[in-house]
């Protein structure tokens, strides 16, 4: 062996040994020369070309001689390392020496002894010598992948062992390209282990970049390297260095092309088979660490439906080694063996439970799935935690394993319907149901994906036994769904979800939802198109409904998978209640409609359409008609009003064409989209539906019309002017979109060059006519809306004017009123002249000629000067406090005069009175 041989050995790793830089000492990106070293010689300047003239000569004697001595002499004088701005020439000497080789061996020490000083630091003599000289050390570097074509052993150790660690280096290799020609270089390298494990070392460093993976992915070096990993090496390194170069590749690297690179039979035969060997007789920490390695590769290269995994039968021992612990089985491969509890075997467990989920979506998989008897492997794992039973695997362990193992099934189990009756899966799956809802003491760790919100609960195990069922029910087979049925699935998921409701707290709510959403569904499964199950699900489901839709609605902006419960809930509505008429009775009967009304008046456009499509079938039920017209929303808000305003906003939002007041303004198109205008009319066969029927399917326009339409257009109550103008275009919806509709076959005819008979022609074009003269009507009837509407408001306008001018009148005249009446009582004159007057006109409205034997009464009473009606009691209102002596004065009010000397009223003679009192002047 030779030195650098034995160097090499020396140096290489040991198999168990798990890093990602390899190099035993650690060199600076370039050196620095100070002016001490200057003055020792450290940059002395020598005559390459000289030297590359000489190398050049070919017709002298003793020429080798000299070639040689002048060599060593340049590799004397550059012992510090070779200078940035001599890089060109050297590695141009280097080259020249490495082509001298095949023929004058003598030049091989020559070459390797200015390779090993290339792993030296580059030297520079100024700061900018690194940028200036760039391209010239990238275009060097690029030459050491050329130089691995030289036959010799030694050099190509040598250039793989160059300390690449500084990034100066590795960023120079980057731009030469040196891990393409490196990988290149394997081909030479077939047969040679020791050289070829060192250029491994040196890619599998190379690979930690992003440009270098991607230049190694055009080098074709996923394939190249995956093909021999099961090549020959009593060392292990080999597969080592290539399973982490390939990892490199496929973090950094397009992932898309790494794995059609893998995805040969070549590739998968030496996965399949390092594999094996590991699964089979690796025992050490470090193999089953590189085992499952292999098996994540694997599992990456599986997602491509085009790796011809059945084809290598590499499916078929996969599945055996997923279920052999758990289906006993004859074959060699794992007879005795026996998975242990350590993190590696565990993992691996987890890893071909997940294989398995990924293989299965390729179909042809599925018979080597039978043959495997996976549905029943995975079984094994859905039944309650057995007590005092000893299992090789701990408690958290086998919970996250039987969380998985569920998971899996709901891949697996709907693609093999039969092995799923034959397990009994809907027993198995429902006995498990009953013991997630029992209050069996059990205390979930929740550690693992799966586990996620389900610590100290069984939380965890009902989400995924509910996804299970959920994927058995969507599958409509009438025999799983029959069998269901007759176990009365529907009543314990009924129960199951009222027992959510009181369980359920903050911390674990989102599980909660999750949990509720996935039992609704499951209901909509089996209850759809069968009235009898409808029945079953009767009140008490009608009710689990109504709890969910009297949810506040702040919640559905919450995050916590509300509204995925909520379109569940209509779901649920849709499926399980309509049609079945009792069901429809109480839901009404509960205010369900109601409910789902306020929903819509959230305008969340996210389930509007839903509502309205429910809305459409209740209306069906003639009790419906009377409740949505007795609904009410903010500001006394009808349903209809709530209805046409979601018109407006759907025709804003696809940009129809209205004017300011809604009015028609293009009354050849009138529920013409933006999207429609964009898109020119294009013959297309009879079975595809054009632009204008997609329209109906699209939006919410048509499922509104049906609504309003089962509710009478004539008698909607709430509707303002504005909503009346909509209103019109609604009510003639059906009439454009079939004129819409007649206008595109009109169209695409012309477009298609076909001229129709004249009868059709004639029939084609009656039907534009009187489609354009509905829109005119329509628009004419909208403008007489809107005058209308504004002469009314105008009216309005007036009548607040003349309340207003009948209030300053008012108020004019009281303040006349009051002036005279200041003037009646500063002025005794005035007071007298107003008096004349007050008799004047009550002697005037008097009849003037009595009857006969008529009594005469006197209504006024005589020498009274006052000018308001008078009569023999006198009210007076709000007499001060200081005149009636306060609540403790002692005395009569009716008969007490103020004492002179003041203080509280005192008790006085009785005054007598007397029938016609003196004259006064009172006020």
């Amino acid at each position: 062996m030779s030195t650098v041989e034995a160097r090499a050995t020396a140096e290489a790793r040991e198999p168990g040994v798990r890093s990602k830089s390899n190099s035993p000492r650690q060199i600076p990106v370039v050196g620095v020369v100070t002016e001490d070293e200057d003055a020792q010689s450290a940059l002395k300047p020598m005559d390459l070309n000289r030297v590359i003239k000489l190398l050049e000569e070919t017709d002298k004697a003793d020429l080798e001689e000299k070639q040689l001595k002048a060599v060593k002499i340049l590799v004397q004088n550059y012992q510090n390392g070779f200078p940035l701005r001599d890089l060109v020439q050297i590695f141009k000497i280097l080259n020249l020496c490495a082509g001298k080789i095949g023929h004058q061996p003598h030049f091989i020490e020559s070459a390797y002894s200015i390779l090993k000083l290339c792993g030296l630091p580059f030297l520079k003599k100024k700061v900018s010598d690194e940028i200036t000289y760039a391209e010239d050390t990238a275009n060097s570097i690029a030459l050491l992948g050329d130089l691995m074509k030289v036959p010799s052993s030694e050099l190509r150790i040598q250039i793989c062992y160059q300390q690449a660690s500084s990034s100066y280096k590795i960023q120079m290799a980057e731009v030469g390209g040196l891990a393409k020609t490196m990988v290149q270089s394997l081909t030479l390298l077939d047969n040679q282990l020791v050289e070829k494990l060192w250029v491994l070392k040196a890619l599998q460093h190379l690979s930690t970049s992003e440009v270098n993976c991607t230049l190694m992915m055009q080098a074709q070096a996923a394939s190249s390297i995956c093909a021999h990993l099961n090549d020959p090496d009593p060392s292990g390194q080999l597969l080592f260095r290539s399973s982490e170069i390939l990892w490199n590749l496929l973090e950094k690297s397009p992932k898309e092309e790494i794995i059609r690179q893998l995805s040969n039979l070549e590739c998968l035969l030496a996965l399949k088979e390092i594999f094996k060997h590991l699964f089979m007789r690796g025992f050490s920490h470090y193999d089953r660490q590189l085992r499952n390695d292999i098996l994540v590769i694997t599992t990456i290269i599986a997602q491509n439906p085009e790796a011809p995994m059945i084809e290598c039968g590499f499916t078929r021992d996969l599945i055996l080694f997923a279920t052999f612990n758990e289906v006993k089985s004859q074959n060699p491969l794992v007879k005795g063996l026996k998975l242990s509890n350590s993190y590696e075997d565990f993992e691996l467990k987890k890893l071909l439970f997940n294989i398995i989920v990924i293989l299965c979506k390729d179909l042809p998989t599925v018979q080597l799935l039978i043959d495997g008897k996976v549905v029943l492997a995975l079984f094994t794992y859905v039944k309650k935690p057995e007590k005092h039973k000893i299992i090789e695997w701990s408690a958290a362990q086998y919970e996250e394993l039987q969380l998985h193992a569920i998971a899996t099934l709901s891949s697996v189990a709907p693609l093999l319907i039969e092995e799923y009756m034959l397990c009994q899966g809907n027993a198995r799956i429902l006995a498990f149901l009953e013991w997630c809802e029992s209050e069996d003491s059990f205390f979930s760790h929740g550690n693992s994906f799966h586990g996620t919100g389900g610590r100290g609960n069984k939380f965890a195990h009902m989400r995924y036994t509910l996804r299970l069922l959920r994927a058995m029910v969507y599958l409509q087979d009438e025999t799983v769904n029959n069998d269901l049925c007759e176990k009365r699935t529907i009543q314990q998921l009924i129960g199951i979800f009222k027992n959510t409701i009181s369980k359920s707290n903050d911390k674990e709510e989102a599980i909660v939802l999750e949990i509720q959403s996935d039992i609704l569904l499951i209901l909509s499964g089996l209850c759809e198109h069968n009235i009898p199950r409808k029945e079953i699900f009767g009140t008490e489901g009608v009710d689990v409904i109504l709890h969910v839709l009297k949810t506040d609605p702040k919640k559905f902006q919450s995050g916590l998978g509300y509204i995925v419960l909520l379109f569940s809930t209509l779901d649920s509505i849709w499926c399980c209640i309509l049609g079945c008429y009792p069901s429809e009775d109480y839901f009404l009967e509960k205010e369900g409609i109601f409910l789902l009304l306020d929903l819509l008046a959230l305008n969340q456009k996210k389930f509007c359409n839903l509502i309205l499509g429910i809305m459409v079938e209740f209306c069906d039920n003639p009790k419906t008609t009377v409740h949505v017209n007795s609904w009410r929303g903010k500001k006394d808000q009808t349903a209809a009003s709530l209805l046409i305003k979601l018109w407006r906003k759907e025709e804003k939002e696809l940009g129809v064409k209205r004017d300011k007041h809604g009015k028609i303004i293009d009354t050849k198109k009138p529920l013409f989209t933006s999207f429609q205008e964009e898109q020119n009319i294009m013959p297309l066969p009879a079975d595809c539906p054009t632009v204008a029927v997609m329209d109906v399917a699209e939006n919410i326009r048509a499922k509104i019309y049906a609504v309003l339409g089962k509710l009478d257009f004539e008698n909607l109550p709430g509707l303002s002017a504005e909503d009346f103008v909509t209103l019109c275009i609604i009510h003639r919806y059906l009439d454009f979109k079939i004129g819409e509709i007649w206008n595109e076959i009109y169209e695409e005819i012309k477009l298609e060059k076909l001229r129709p008979v004249t009868t059709d022609k004639s029939i084609l074009e009656a039907i534009t006519t009187a489609s354009e003269n509905i829109g005119k009507m329509v628009a004419s009837l909208q403008s007489e809306m809107i005058e209308s509407q504004a002469r009314q408001d105008i009216q309005n306008e007036q009548r607040v004017y003349a309340k207003i001018q009948a209030t300053h009148k008012q108020r004019d005249l009281a303040n006349k009123s009051w002036e005279n009446f200041l003037a009646r009582t500063s002025n005794a004159k005035n007071l007298k002249k107003a008096k004349r007057l007050q008799e004047k006109a009550i002697e005037s409205s008097r009849y003037n000629e009595r009857p006969p034997n008529a009594i005469f009464h006197q209504t006024d009473i005589k020498g009274l000067n006052t000018t308001v009606p008078s009569g023999r009691v006198v009210t007076l209102e709000s007499t001060p406090a200081r005149l009636v002596g306060g609540p403790l004065a002692d005395t009569d009010i009716a008969l007490k005069k103020l004492p002179i000397r003041g203080g509280a009223l005192q008790r006085v003679k009785a005054v007598k009175i007397i029938d016609e009192p003196k004259k006064n002047v009172l006020t």
